[in-house]
């Protein structure tokens, strides 16, 4: 739905999930391959990062074609969309807005002409945060958009496809090490893939091989859903070329490993793995060190459906206590632009999750979830667990107490609507109405997680930033939202083609 201010709402009610995802990322360089339904199932593996749009761009070898759209995977692409994208390469993305408005426009891949007729498109999972001062120097250049974005993705495809007397690859070895931030990139020409990672690795990002090609992707279940086999990760501070002369590697910073811990909590699939440790395995053993930090006499443990069940596993393994499925999740629900009636919004929760009252009824209950942000769905669903006749209700949270801002491409709630900001751990259960409420430590998080303490970043737990950021005012999702940069704004989405020597052109889907 639109918004006064033109920005979509994606919301299907008011108790938000707790944080929103991070993006998807899926590339792949396979002569012979149906590259476009690789990427496509790649993008299926990945689609709990990002459920606002999807995109793919391929090539042949002398053109780049780029067709994306708002919308889920399966909704964006069919079978004869995908026949029309021919080639044997590709990059896709699929996108949850961390910066820019949720448009057609900002959509993924991005994608330039150089000023010798190349194409170039460009897939990101992260966030960067020195993208006022990449849009000056983008500025400053002379460098021109031939559509309206408001993203920092924008900026770095500019940047790469602005340099007519070097190679992109050249190109990439100058302006990456200009980028401050979180990035995982994947990105393209006519001929090579590219994969990038920033200094510090903060989102994940591995490569794999194929029976005769390549892939890159965010998480190690794209791989395993193509059939391809986990090589290594990209390392921190790498960039990757991919072509007809084979796989070549170079380091444009010295790594400063600080991978995302919260990851581990919420946003990688439980199939993946991360730094030799898997998710799911991390997320059981979170929940026996929650069961040993914070015991509570109970007769039932049910978690918070998908994202807390591994955790409710390993509590109820640690405690003796029965384990059981007390509340049913709507799996068909995702997001959705079209905003609930009021009597529906009234319902909140029960639009995603619905108590067994017979499982429940008369029960004292652990419920386990993955993390509290605002409060509201806790808050919800605790009233929603009483009204089903729980008698007791007792929370505990696989995370630590979420208390700041994620500048790196996850989209939490700003400081001020943090419940943990302001309140301590008794006062979110009084929030809450729980009968009690436990968080994992940070401690025991790293432990279950088996990285070392000094390679992962904390800081939404902590408020301790590894890299550094600027003042407020420079930083921020719509960041680069009114910035004019002398754009010619499309009157409707489309498909994006350029070759050697040609020129931009839109051809209508």
């Amino acid at each position: 739905m639109a918004r006064g201010d033109g920005r979509l709402t994606h919301d299907i009610n008011p108790y938000s999930p707790a944080p929103q995802d991070a993006c998807g990322v899926f590339g792949v360089w396979a002569p012979g391959e149906e590259v476009s339904k690789l990427t496509y199932f790649g993008l299926y593996a990945l689609q709990h990062r990002g459920q606002e749009a999807a995109g793919i761009a391929v090539s042949d070898g002398f053109s780049v074609v780029v067709y994306k759209d708002l919308g889920l995977v399966a909704q964006v692409f069919d079978e004869s969309t995908l026949a029309s994208l021919r080639g044997h390469l590709a990059v896709g993305h699929t996108r949850y807005s961390t910066t820019g408005a949720s448009t057609w426009e900002n959509a993924q891949p991005t994608f330039r002409t150089s000023a010798s007729g190349s194409g170039v498109a460009l897939c990101h999972n992260g966030n960067l945060v020195n993208t006022p001062e990449l849009a000056a120097q983008a500025a400053e250049a002379g460098i021109r958009g031939a559509f309206p974005t408001s993203t920092d993705t924008d900026i770095i495809t500019a940047l790469l496809a602005a340099r007519p007397d070097v190679t992109i690859e050249q190109a990439a070895m100058e302006i990456l090490p200009t980028l401050r931030g979180a990035f995982s990139l994947v990105f393209m020409d006519e001929t090579t893939l590219y994969a990038a990672r920033d200094p510090q690795g903060v989102r994940p990002l591995v490569l794999g091989r194929l029976e005769r090609g390549w892939v890159v992707a965010s998480e190690t279940a794209a791989l395993d859903i193509v059939g391809a086999s986990y090589v290594r990760e990209v390392e921190p501070g790498e960039l990757i070329a991919i072509d007809s002369e084979g796989l070549r590697s170079e380091h444009f910073a010295m790594a400063k490993p600080k991978g995302c811990l919260f990851e581990f909590v919420y946003l990688a699939r439980p199939d993946t793995t991360i730094s030799g440790r898997t998710v799911h395995a991390t997320r059981v053993e979170v929940g026996r060190r929650l069961a040993k930090e914070w015991p509570v006499e109970a007769d039932l443990v049910i978690p918070v459906p998908e994202s807390g069940t591994p955790a409710a596993v390993g509590y109820a393994e640690a405690s003796g206590i029965p384990y059981g499925m007390g509340l049913v999740k709507n799996s068909y629900v995702g997001r959705t632009f079209i905003q609930p009636s009021q009597t529906i919004r009234q319902l909140g929760i029960r639009l995603k999750l619905n108590p067994l009252r017979e499982v429940i009824r008369g029960k004292r209950l652990i419920v386990v979830d993955d993390s509290i942000v605002r409060g509201n769905t806790q808050r919800a669903l605790i009233r929603m667990l009483r009204e089903a006749g729980a008698i007791e209700v007792h929370v505990r949270i696989a995370s630590p107490p979420v208390k700041w801002p994620c500048f790196y491409g996850i989209d939490f709630a700003s400081k001020a609507e943090l419940v943990a900001n302001g309140l301590e751990v008794d006062g979110i259960r009084a929030s809450i109405n729980a009968d009690s409420l436990g968080y994992i430590s940070l401690e025991g998080l790293v432990a279950a997680s088996e990285q070392p303490a000094n390679r992962l970043c904390t800081a939404c737990f902590t408020g301790a930033y590894p890299i550094e950021l600027p003042d407020s005012a420079a930083i921020g999702k719509h960041i680069l939202e009114g910035v004019e940069l002398g754009i010619t704004p499309l009157p409707e989405p489309g498909i994006l083609r350029s070759g050697v020597g040609a020129r931009d052109a839109l051809s209508r889907p």
